[in-house]
Order: C-alpha cells, then sequence, then structure tokens
C-alpha cells in the first residue's frame, strides 16, 4: 500500500518538476494576487475630492477648515464658487462632497446652540456618501466641543476596539484573500491531474495495473498537498510582513487548519478531474465554482447574516465559509480549537465527502 502510494506520489512529484514554468507560476500566482488584491480591495477611503466653499472668511471658519485638512481624508480641489456651479461639480466628477461654510459662522458659534453647515454628497455611491457623512459629523463634533465645551452632551461614549483598533480593512481583506487564493490553486492544481491522464493516454496504463482508486486519489493529493501548503506560507509570510497582519493564535492550529483547508481544495480539484473531460473544461469549471461562490457567499465581503436565508443555507456548503472564521479567529483574536471546533468539524466533514465522492466517481471510470 505504502509502496503504491509512493510510487503514483513519485511520478506526481516528477511531472511538477519536470515543467518548471508552470511550477514557478503555481508559487508566484498567489503571492502576486495578494499583492495586487490586498491593494486593490480596501473599504479605507482617503484624499476624497472636496469643494470648500467659505463664506465667513473669519478666524474661525479657517480653524474649521485647518481641521477638516489636518487628515488624509479630504482633498481640496475647488474653493469659493458660486453656487451654480455645484450641480456642474457633481456631474462632471470633479469632486464627492461639496462643504459650504454660512456667512454667519462666527456669529452663530456664540448666539446659537447649534451652528449649521451645510454638505452636498454624491450619493451615487451610497457606501461612500455614508462614509463622508459619518466623517465630518465627527470632525464637527470634536470642533463644536473644542470651542463650547459647555454645551457638550450630558454623557459621553468612549469606544474601545477589540482586535483591529485602527480600523485597518488589510486586516479584514487579507486573511480573505489568503482563503480565495488557497482554495483556487489547490483545486486549480489537481482539477487537471486525471484529465491530464486522458489527455495524453496514459489513463489506460492506470487501468490495467492493480491499482486502487483510493490509491491513486490519494497518490495524486500527496505530491500538491505539499505544493499547496508551500503556496499558503508563503502568502500568510506575505500578508504579516507586507499588510502587518498580525498572528495572535497558535501556528500549530494554524498549520492544521490550512492542511485541511488545502486537503477541501485538492478534494474538489479531483472531483472536477473526474467527471470532465479536457484541462480546459476543468479549469473553467474550478473558476466558476470556486471564485464566484467564495467572493459572494462565503462572508469574505458581504456578511452572511445579512443574505436570504437560502444563501444563508447554501453558504454552509462552502468551504471558505468556516476557514474565513478559522482563519481570522486565529490571526486576529487569537482563537483556540475549541473556540473553533464546529468550523472544524464543517470543514472536514465537507473534505470527507469530497473525497469519497471523486474516490467514487473514478471507480465509476474505471467500470
Amino acid at each position: 500500500m505504502k509502496q503504491i502510494l509512493w510510487s503514483i506520489s513519485k511520478k506526481e512529484f516528477r511531472h511538477i518538476f519536470r515543467d518548471v514554468q508552470t511550477l514557478m507560476i503555481v508559487l508566484a500566482y498567489p503571492v502576486v494576487m495578494l499583492f495586487l488584491f490586498g491593494y486593490a480591495i480596501t473599504m479605507e477611503m482617503k484624499e476624497i475630492e472636496t469643494v470648500l466653499v467659505d463664506r465667513s472668511h473669519t478666524p474661525e471658519s479657517r480653524d474649521f477648515k485647518e481641521g477638516l485638512l489636518a487628515t488624509s481624508f479630504f482633498k481640496i480641489v475647488k474653493t469659493d464658487i458660486p453656487q451654480n456651479q455645484f450641480e456642474t461639480i457633481f456631474q462632471e466628477r470633479q469632486a464627492r462632497c461639496i462643504i459650504v461654510i454660512p456667512a454667519d459662522f462666527a456669529r452663530s458659534l456664540h448666539t446659537q446652540p447649534r451652528t449649521k453647515i451645510q454638505l452636498l454628497v454624491d450619493a451615487s455611491d451610497p457606501n461612500a456618501a455614508n462614509y463622508i457623512q459619518n466623517y465630518i459629523t465627527q470632525i464637527s463634533a470634536k470642533y463644536n466641543y473644542r470651542i463650547n465645551p459647555e454645551l457638550a452632551m450630558p454623557f459621553s461614549i468612549e469606544p474601545r476596539l477589540f482586535y483591529n483598533p485602527d480600523l485597518k480593512s488589510y486586516y479584514f481583506f487579507v486573511p480573505g484573500l489568503i482563503a480565495v487564493i488557497i482554495l483556487l490553486i489547490s483545486a486549480l492544481l489537481t482539477s487537471i491531474a486525471i484529465v491530464r491522464e486522458k489527455e495524453v493516454g496514459t489513463l489506460e496504463q492506470i487501468l490495467v495495473s492493480p491499482v486502487h482508486p483510493v490509491q491513486i486519489i490519494i497518490g495524486k493529493a500527496i505530491p500538491y498537498t505539499v505544493i499547496g501548503f508551500v503556496d499558503s506560507v508563503l502568502v500568510l509570510i506575505m500578508g504579516h510582513f507586507l499588510f502587518e497582519v498580525p498572528v495572535h493564535g497558535s501556528l500549530v492550529l494554524l498549520a492544521f487548519s490550512l492542511l485541511l483547508y488545502i486537503l477541501t481544495g485538492l478534494s474538489f480539484g479531483l472531483l472536477v478531474s473526474t467527471i470532465t473531460n479536457s484541462q480546459q473544461e476543468a479549469m473553467m469549471a474550478t473558476l466558476m465554482a470556486t471564485i464566484l461562490p467564495t467572493i459572494m457567499l462565503s462572508g469574505f465581503i458581504f456578511p452572511i447574516k445579512s443574505m436570504p436565508a437560502v444563501f444563508q443555507y447554501m453558504a454552509m456548503l462552502i468551504p471558505a465559509t468556516h476557514f474565513l472564521e478559522i482563519i481570522r479567529g486565529i490571526l486576529l483574536k487569537g482563537s483556540t480549537a475549541q473556540d473553533l471546533v464546529v468550523q472544524l468539524i464543517y470543514l472536514g466533514g465537507i473534505a470527507l465527502t469530497l473525497i469519497l465522492v471523486s474516490i467514487r466517481k473514478f471507480r465509476m471510470t474505471l467500470e
């Protein structure tokens, strides 16, 4: 049994290392994907194009403007334009928001309980509009409290943020990208394993050899498990040093979870490989069945609880749904195996099911 497994695995290793160009792509592709998507996918907003109209021109209004410019959130592109150009500014996408300081700003600060500043926002992107509104509200509240401390609210909220006190979106997205990349690479590696045997005509040699389908599946999975784990380590190292994503939990638990998740991806790739007839079909099927569900339904971007009930049930069948909770828990919260036992059981169950189905489908091919 061991000799047969080693022979099959050695054959796969030889094929992998014989194609040096593909091997380098497999090792470099996850790092490039993490680098590109890590910087491209972010919820943080900076340098929002802003038009600032100061009709007061007083020390108080200048003080308020300095508060706006003290952060990198706003980027002033125009100042003191006439009101009849406001709509043109939005239509030509020259700015996302317009802040208008009224002429009686200074007098109102000292005589009125509330002083209004007009904020006009391009709400074609509702998330960005809400973000801008909340940010300007915070700046205004700090300014009001500084110049009118006696008008402060009778109570205040002092938030304490756990696990990500700086609210860095990298901490949320990078673990998700790791889950997407690992699943994609793992599935692609094996999706062409058996199909390649069909195309080059070596499957007949396997059919007449005294090898059990279980041995073939496991033997082919071992080399790709090693390569997938190496890819995973590379991506984790890049995420830690490039994006400063912390690792608060156990590295042993993280390694075990990675192996289980890689096994799930490899099992799915083998399943695809047994039911397709060409490498092109296998690759297309793998891309469609891994990227879209993982990005849309796993909680990578959109919270699962906000989805319709039917999609929530579908999300439970996606391996990345459970691995995302595992990797984010280990990296950011320092979660233990006891905290993640449910997710680990789900992930192990999915992996076992895919392996059994792959073996069954391959046995049907043999017959």
